[in-house]
């Protein structure tokens, strides 16, 4: 009998664990930076319209190259920072995740480096690992902020191929300035940027999106996604905004009709309902501001927030509150550096909750 491991993992996967958060079945879920409220019932009837029609070619494979959604995106970006973007500038996928693989993908690979800077997403050095990416790490300052000269010595020191940064930050909710992004394409060189803009639409009045730069930096990508804002973290659509260049390069690694016709459609419909579903996110930031300051008043370190969360701590046993929520109901994340908590920002309901359960909890372990 072979003594062999099985099955024949890479080495590099072994002992490795899939990626997630908790699904837990409680009350109150404030873990994964969802959207609390759902798509209304006009934008769910032209969903399912849409879908309806779509299934009835389902026979047939679904437009490979995806021109009309690319041209709906391409209209929406142009109204939140894009400037003149059109469909040869865009490009899609199932979630941005896939749309972040895609990008390491083409541009990553044996013998060349992604660079990120922590605390960052924790799904990019796995975008790395999985395209046999050599991941390198640098730090932010302690109020997450990016030091611009240490920051540009790192990537000019590494020279990495792709660089990853999401803004707002997650799991911060920091946003970049743009002096930093332009910063970061000119010290990359020939390299790849990819400003990660999966909350954009919920920062801050004045806070700039990085699609602003898009005419100034050939190797600039920002990506966003129809999870957060749009209310649409079931159907898994992101995308990108970029040189028509990085798109025709994207398109030599996807997958063969990579976004179904069902997928499509949706987004299509989604889109001609913006303004009604992103109406919430107003909504959503006072409620994140009024969050953060509660939580500062509670005497917590609060990072300043461009996104639907906030980080908070510090605590000596963050894992004992984390629990202590869990059991009163409330399921936030256990994530970020050691001590802090992060907690989606949901309804008032939720959140009124949410800020009970922490009371208890804090005066339990004091």
């Amino acid at each position: 009998m072979s003594d062999l491991a099985w099955p024949p993992l890479r080495d590099a996967l072994a002992g490795e664990v899939p990626y997630g958060a908790p699904q837990l079945d409680v009350p109150v879920q404030l873990n994964v930076n969802e959207n609390p409220y759902g798509p209304s019932q006009a934008a769910a009837a032209d969903i399912a319209e849409s879908v309806r029609a779509a299934a009835l070619t389902l026979n047939r494979y679904p437009d490979r190259d995806f021109t009309e959604l690319r041209g709906a995106l391409a209209a929406y970006l142009n109204t939140d920072g894009g400037q003149g973007l059109v469909p040869e500038n865009i490009w899609a996928a199932n979630g941005s995740n896939e749309v972040m693989l895609q990008l390491l993908q083409a541009f990553g690979g044996p013998g060349r480096t992604a660079i990120s800077f922590a605390p960052t997403y924790s799904m990019y050095p796995e975008y790395a690992r999985d395209s046999l990416t050599d991941w390198v790490v640098g730090r932010r300052e302690s109020d997450f902020s990016l030091d611009l000269e240490v920051a540009r010595a790192k990537i000019l020191a590494e020279r990495p191929s792709v660089v990853l940064l999401p803004s707002p930050n997650n799991p911060t909710g920091t946003a970049l300035p743009l002096e930093a992004v332009s910063m970061l394409c000119e010290a990359a060189g020939n390299g790849v940027v990819v400003i990660d803009e999966a909350y954009g639409e919920f920062r801050r009045a004045g806070t700039p999106s990085a699609l602003e730069l898009l005419p100034q930096h050939r190797n600039l990508v920002v990506s966003r996604t129809m999870s957060k804002a749009f209310a649409l973290a079931g159907a898994r659509l992101g995308y990108l905004a970029a040189a028509p260049e990085i798109c025709d390069a994207i398109r030599v690694v996807r997958l063969p009709y990579h976004l179904s016709a069902v997928t499509q459609a949706t987004a299509l419909a989604a889109l001609r309902h913006a303004p009604e579903l992103l109406g919430k996110v107003d909504e959503l930031r006072v409620e994140r501001d009024a969050c953060v300051a509660w939580l500062r008043e509670q005497g917590l370190t609060v990072a300043d927030s461009d996104a639907n969360f906030a980080l908070f701590g510090t605590f000596e046993d963050r894992s004992a509150v984390w629990q202590g929520l869990l059991d009163r109901g409330v399921l936030i994340r256990e994530t970020g550096p050691p001590g802090w908590l992060r907690v989606s920002i949901g309804t008032p309901d939720e959140m009124k909750a949410f800020k009970q359960a922490l009371v208890a909890v804090m005066e339990e372990t004091r």
